[in-house]
């Protein structure tokens, strides 16, 4: 029997570079509230949230992606050339097929990189930064580029009380490259698909198109509601904070790393309640800098976890070379936490 030749990338890998987008436009709960019954001191108490960017129409999720993805690759201090492979998460493209992963790679002058999508929510980001250390490591890439992108405002039911003032656009990306000492920690990740119901697109796209609009959900209007993302609120809200700072815990030990050594802790940036929640759980010390970008991005799903990061560091809150820990959860249900160093 012929012997394979074995696969030889790089000892580790790391985190090289990082970049964000956010639409240009901002907007206040006081908007969301002209839809809804509620209040601007009930969203940020529930939530934190003050702001959030909705896209344009020339703020597509490419678009979006392709700016992030440039800022990460300068940051990385990499040509795009040099690319060789394109990881994007989404669940707000509205393209069966092709990837947007595709028309990505090409915008940005890749030399034909391998370009692909990924559906995993909010946890999406971690997914993909696991997939790059292992392409980098078995050696199909030397750099591989992972981007989280979302335009939620094309899937936020504006009536929805328990949801209208969630979502937010935006785009995060990383480039993953080569390191001679390990700097991406094991990752935990799983799925507990027998709660797949509690964060669910309303209606499935084959019973929109069919033109029988009797069982679809109808506006104040009366005209048929696009689908949009829906959840039991209570029901998420439980399982983020008793079971997600168990993962949460799992990826230090895993990494070897105890909450007296990190310095920054990055969380999906669902909630803010959730976020209070896991530090507290997690017993982390008050040195620990705790990324609260939900404040004024909201729930950008897959692009949260990298653009609490960009925004972190941007500031100075966070430092080239710190300890983070990063996790993200949502949909499915999925989740994925590692340890890693930033950039």
């Amino acid at each position: 029997m012929a012997k394979i030749k074995p696969s030889k990338g790089s000892p580790y890998a790391r985190i090289l570079g990082v970049g964000g987008y956010r639409p240009t436009r901002v907007v206040p709960n006081e908007v969301i509230l002209e839809t809804i019954d509620s209040s601007d001191e009930w969203i940020r108490s529930r939530s934190g949230i003050e702001t959030r960017h909705w896209a344009n129409d020339e703020e597509t999720v490419a678009a979006m992606s392709v700016e992030a993805s440039g800022k990460a690759i300068a940051d990385a201090g990499i040509s795009a050339a040099q690319i060789g492979a394109v990881v994007v998460s989404t669940v707000s493209h509205f393209k069966q097929t092709p990837a947007v992963a595709t028309e990505i790679a090409d915008k940005l002058g890749t030399n034909k990189a391998a370009a692909f999508d990924i559906s995993a929510g909010c946890a999406g980001f971690g997914y993909g930064l696991t997939l790059a250390k292992g392409m980098v490591v078995e050696g199909s890439a030397e750099y591989v580029l992972v981007i989280g992108v979302e335009r939620l405002s094309d899937l936020t039911d504006l009536e929805d009380r328990a949801t209208a003032f969630l979502f937010g656009d935006g785009a995060g990306a990383v480039v993953v490259g080569p390191s001679d000492e390990p700097h991406i920690g094991p990752t935990v990740w799983g799925s507990e698909g027998d709660k797949s119901e509690t964060i669910k697109q309303t209606v499935p796209w084959n019973e929109f198109h069919t033109g029988d609009v009797s069982n679809l959900p109808l506006d104040s209007a009366g005209k048929v509601k696009f689908p949009a993302i829906t959840q039991e609120g209570q029901a998420v809200f439980r399982w983020a904070v008793f079971e997600m700072a168990k993962v949460a815990k799992e990826a230090l030990d895993a990494a070897g790393i105890t909450a007296d050594e990190l310095d920054v802790f990055i969380p999906h940036q669902a909630n803010e309640r959730i976020i209070d929640s896991m530090v507290k759980t997690l017993k982390l010390p008050q040195s620990v800098t705790v990324a609260r970008d939900v404040r004024t991005t909201g729930n950008t799903s897959a692009a949260s976890i990298p653009l609490a990061m960009e925004r972190l560091l941007a500031t100075g809150e966070a430092k080239s070379g710190d300890t983070a820990l990063v996790i993200g959860f949502g949909a499915g249900l999925v989740y994925a936490a590692t340890v890693v160093t930033l950039p």
